[in-house]
């Protein structure tokens, strides 16, 4: 096990309070996308994040704010943990003008270089050797800033995954991969699709630093990748973490997840983030039920507010469509 961040300070009530507002308000957002999905304000793929929730905000309380993110297509939840506010996100899954990509990305591709959130990507797999690129810039700008970058258990499996591994290790780059293990690639279940089933053994083939552990508890979110985050600072090579999430709902919206198998679904929810964060506060900081509710109506109102945003913002203009496609003449 990787040993802890030294100046990893221990979470208190108020901080607690923060990272349960801020899954709850993830989940606020994302369950409004599915909704004007089916009502066609969102149109193309649409991947939700309700159920990993703790990853997201997890790793940001542990990040500093100048670390960079790279991730997937399923990023909606990790661009608002980032920091990217609620409205630039949802009006970028409604395509309109004011969206974190101008609503030219959609919502497989937010982008917003002011949080250093560098953009989800389509290719599953892509983004590891892109992180990897960013690491490399990072070490060469001789900066204490970390590339972390998110991907999904069937990314694994692509050749692009392990030749980002293979150099990141070699030229001990600071970067943390982070394998969100959902059990799904897609329908296909973790059994289905790989011999190895603990994931980050992967990281021992190129020698790497190598963790996997349960991400429903955002605190041990928090205090594991606080570690790695240590771990890659200090100049002696990144880090693999496997951590063992579930999604709520199918792979993307099109997808009603008829492969799972009976009461699975029931089951996973007993250990929801949402619902453990909210013991914690009441059992070990003595948060009542209305402080709880207080949270939740906060949260609700920013998010209804992202939704209005994002329906009454402008489209893009025909005049710009190419203007992030081609260098502009001098």
């Amino acid at each position: 096990m990787l040993a802890p961040d030294p100046e990893q300070r221990v979470v208190d009530r108020d901080e607690l309070a923060r990272l349960y507002h801020q899954m709850y308000l993830i989940r606020r957002v994302e369950e409004l996308a599915a909704r004007a999905y089916t009502q066609r304000k969102i149109l193309g793929f649409c991947h939700l994040y309700i159920g990993q929730e703790s990853v997201a905000v997890g790793v940001a309380a542990a990040c500093r704010s100048s670390d960079r993110w790279i991730t997937g297509y399923r990023e909606h939840g990790q661009a608002v943990a980032k920091g990217v506010s609620p409205r630039k996100m949802m009006a970028e899954l409604y395509g309109k003008a004011t969206g974190a990509s101008n609503g030219l990305g959609g919502s497989m591709h937010i982008f917003d270089a002011s949080v250093h959130f560098m953009g989800g990507y389509g290719i599953v797999g892509a983004q590891v050797p892109i992180a990897t690129g960013v690491a490399w810039a990072l070490k060469r700008l001789g900066t204490q800033d970390v590339a972390v970058c998110f991907f999904g258990d069937g990314a694994t499996h692509q050749g692009a995954f392990f030749e980002g591994l293979c150099l990141a290790q070699l030229y001990k780059l600071p970067v943390v991969f982070i394998i969100e293990n959902n059990f799904y690639a897609m329908g296909t279940s973790l059994e289905r699709q790989s011999a190895v089933t603990d994931l980050y053994l992967r990281g021992a083939g190129v020698g790497m630093a190598h963790e996997q552990f349960d991400g429903f508890d955002v605190e041990t979110v928090r205090e594991r990748v606080g570690a790695a985050l240590h771990h890659a600072r200090s100049g002696v090579g990144p880090v693999l973490l496997e951590i063992v999430t579930y999604r709520y709902r199918g792979h993307s919206m099109s997808d009603p997840a008829r492969y799972r198998k009976d009461g699975e679904l029931e089951e996973k929810k007993k250990s929801d983030p949402l619902l453990i964060t909210e013991q914690r506060l009441k059992d070990d900081f003595g948060v009542s039920d209305a402080e709880i509710e207080a949270l939740r109506a906060r949260a609700d109102a920013e998010a209804d507010d992202a939704a209005h945003f994002a329906d009454s913002s402008p489209e893009p203009s025909v005049e710009n469509l190419y203007d992030y496609t081609y260098v502009s003449p001098r």
